[in-house]
């Protein structure tokens, strides 16, 4: 069954709340680096993650879902993650190398999108490994910076935000690999309907195709295009 349209709007309550989340960005990185009060930093990671599903609900259930929604949630999401290994690394609480490796697969992820987009494909839908490496991400950053304070849970943290970390950062290449073989195939679909075009044989079917157009919209009425989880309907992996 078809979800509801995806609008054009801007001024939504959705699209505030991910505008607000945004604007938290700059403010948990001073909170870390510059002030190093790191209790305040983790309330701001805190409001976000609650504004981050509640902007789904809303968009749901006010038929909210928007094309600017679709960019902005999973914008915030990357953006927090960023900016708390960035924290994390320059006060020595996790190696260089962290960084490194889930930057690295964004900057892939961001080298393919020109590649979809001469074959007439906008952003890939965010699939279940790629909300999954976000939320244990983010629940494995504030669990590192309670490791690095000299309190009674300090181990139990480090030990379980290392394992969130690391499962996290497991699951985000998982999720870059799925979108490389769901990109793959969509561009092979395309060059059978142009060959089939050129020659007269059949096309594939056009329901096969989530992402052409960049306005697809899930059953659920997500934020956006194409989405598999609770929140506005990310259109990035």
């Amino acid at each position: 069954m078809a979800g509801p349209a995806v609008s054009d709007r801007i001024w939504t309550v959705p699209n505030l709340l991910s505008m607000l989340r945004l604007v938290g960005v700059p403010l948990f990185l001073w909170l870390v680096l510059v002030a190093q009060a790191d209790w305040w930093a983790l309330l701001v990671l805190a409001l976000a993650g609650l504004s981050d599903w509640l902007d789904g609900k809303i968009a749901r259930a006010w038929n909210q879902a928007s094309r600017l929604g679709a960019v902005l949630d999973p914008l915030a999401d990357r953006l927090y993650i960023f900016v708390a290994l960035l924290g994390l690394v320059i006060r020595g609480i996790v190696p260089w190398w962290l960084m490194a490796i889930l930057v690295l697969r964004d900057v892939l992820i961001l080298g393919a999108l020109p590649i979809l987009r001469h074959f007439g494909y906008g952003p890939l839908p965010v699939n279940f490994a790629g909300k999954a490496a976000t939320l244990c991400l983010l629940y494995a950053f504030p669990l590192l910076f309670i490791a690095g304070y000299d309190l009674i849970v300090a181990d139990v943290a480090r030990i379980i935000g290392w394992a969130f970390a690391l499962w996290g950062t497991a699951l985000y290449w998982w999720a870059g690999l799925l979108y490389a073989v769901q990109g793959l195939r969509l561009i092979a679909q395309t060059r059978r309907d142009v060959s089939a075009d050129r020659f007269g044989g059949p096309r594939a079917v056009e329901d096969s195709d989530p992402v052409r157009g960049h306005t697809s919209a899930n059953a659920d009425g997500d934020h956006g295009t194409v989405s598999e989880g609770p929140d506005q309907g990310r259109t990035g992996p």
